[in-house]
């Protein structure tokens, strides 16, 4: 018999803010697609691990999956060779009946940058983080932020695991829950990272040495090796704050339509980033929008107006945007109908908080019968985050770099059993793990950068990150 996705609409909104800290803030595992404080548009959707709930890590140096069930008193690992492509596989690939409009299930983690260096075969350091992780949802609450509705949206299937909660049983229990609940309920307090002047902060590479990778990635171009080399940095904070309390702090110095929380035990990663990597529709389409080309917000409108007009100017920004989406529409070419891809927006001017970001939309329609799975391979890492030509680039960012970027400049979201997907880049985010909290951060080097404004875009993105790490945002040399 098929799966069968069934749902829930409650009578009345429910903040997502307010159910994450009543529900999910102290689990151990779990995932917060998070569309934005003030969001009208798109879903937010929250999820946690429950005992028989399936969770998958992949190591790419050994060439190993993890499977475990985290969660209740049957807990278990089991590793094994594998394609962490091929078992995901497996958890989408049985048919799926649905009612109507309900919301994603399925897996929903992130795939770490050295993946993205395997499956392009290029070396790559051994990063601290699963190189994929990935938790199957198969019971979620989803808020849609278009029409105000909040769901609940779980699988059915004829074997339930022995000894857990039904899905049918968790609606139940959640509608209850979330009826108590009313949005102007105080907010719970929690501990996040509190400024201070004693927290070690180590960039990997110093201004002057990063000065040196810049003239390095010049002369690589100057070469021929490459046209644009995506050359990046990280700051590792010695701090080891509480996740939930700290995403909370991050979501509100950064307001982002891509956000996200994931907590796998000891890892987690925090997102404020803006940049969508991969969206697939169930109607197959395929859409990416690369981020290439950075300004700082002003201090005041006039000045903001300044150096937004300065990047739509930018002969440099304008090339190294055009440049990755030239290879974007390459790497889509291989998985798209034949005359498909296409370009329907070109050097738009996306405004944040912090920063004024240079936008590109592609788009096309996925060649039957190739799946989501096969547009991550074709496509991953993105463009945005490598630079061009892409293997050509990574071998020569391995080099450089001296160490692994772990889940930065990888991507993350959902994987859903109904054959769509959403991952945003993991860029603007904090990504925690037991020796401490680590940031990422860099920018696309042409012939055209100058090494002192590219030095200088790196601090403007990672300033917002360090200060809700309570952390000294620029080095010292």
């Amino acid at each position: 018999m098929p799966r069968r996705i069934r749902s829930r609409t409650l009578a009345a909104w429910r903040d997502p803010e307010v159910v994450f800290r009543a529900c999910c803030a102290d689990a151990p595992y779990a995932v917060w697609l998070d569309g934005g404080a003030d969001a009208t548009s798109g879903i937010s959707v929250l999820a946690v691990a429950h005992p028989g709930s399936v969770f998958v890590t992949a190591d790419v140096a050994r060439g190993t999956v993890t499977r475990a069930t985290p969660v209740g008193a049957d807990a278990a690992r089991v590793t094994h060779e594998a394609s962490v492509f091929d078992v995901l596989a497996e958890g989408l690939g049985e048919p799926v009946s649905d009612g109507g409009t309900a919301g994603p299930l399925g897996w929903f983690g992130w795939f770490g940058y050295e993946l993205g260096a395997a499956l392009n075969d290029v070396p790559a350091a051994v990063a601290e983080t699963p190189d994929a992780a990935f938790l199957f949802v198969d019971r979620a609450i989803v808020f849609d932020h278009v029409v105000r509705e909040v769901r609940l949206v779980w699988l059915e299937s004829d074997s339930e695991q022995p000894g857990s909660q039904s899905g049918a049983a968790w609606a139940e229990d959640a509608t209850s829950a979330l009826g108590a609940m009313f949005d102007g309920a105080p907010a719970s307090t929690r501990e996040t990272a509190q400024p201070t002047e004693s927290a070690a902060v180590r960039w990997r590479h110093d201004p002057g040495h990063y000065g040196e990778l810049i003239a390095h990635c010049q002369a690589a171009i100057v070469r021929g090796d490459a046209y644009q080399l995506c050359l990046t940095n990280r700051v590792d904070v010695d701090v080891r704050p509480d996740p939930a309390g700290t995403y909370l702090a991050l979501r509100a110095s950064s307001p982002s339509h891509h956000g996200g929380y994931v907590r796998f035990g000891d890892f987690a990663l925090l997102s404020a980033s803006p940049e969508l990597f991969l969206h697939v529709g169930a109607d197959r389409v395929v859409s990416t929008k690369p981020m290439k080309g950075t300004r700082p917000r002003g201090a005041d409108p006039i000045h903001d107006e300044a150096l937004r007009r300065e990047l739509v100017e930018s002969e440099k920004e304008r090339a190294e945007n055009l440049m990755i989406v030239d290879l974007m529409r390459n790497d889509l070419g291989r998985i798209a109908e034949l005359g498909s891809v296409s370009v329907p927006s070109l050097l738009a001017v996306e405004e944040y908080a912090h920063v004024h970001q240079l936008v590109s939309t592609i788009r096309a329609r996925l060649r039957h019968p190739l799946t989501a799975l096969d547009v991550v391979r074709a496509a991953f890492p993105a463009g945005s985050m490598t630079g061009a030509p892409k293997h050509s680039a990574m071998t020569i960012l391995h080099e450089l770099e001296a160490g692994p970027r772990g889940v930065y400049s990888g991507a993350f979201g959902y994987l859903a059993v109904d054959g769509s997907a959403d991952l945003a880049m993991v860029i603007r985010s904090i990504v925690l793990t037991p020796s401490g909290a680590s940031i990422g951060t860099g920018g696309g080097i042409t012939a055209l950068s100058v090494a002192e404004e590219e030095i200088e875009e790196t601090f403007v993105k990672a300033r917002a990150l360090l200060a809700v790490l309570g952390a000294a945002s620029d080095p010292v040399e």
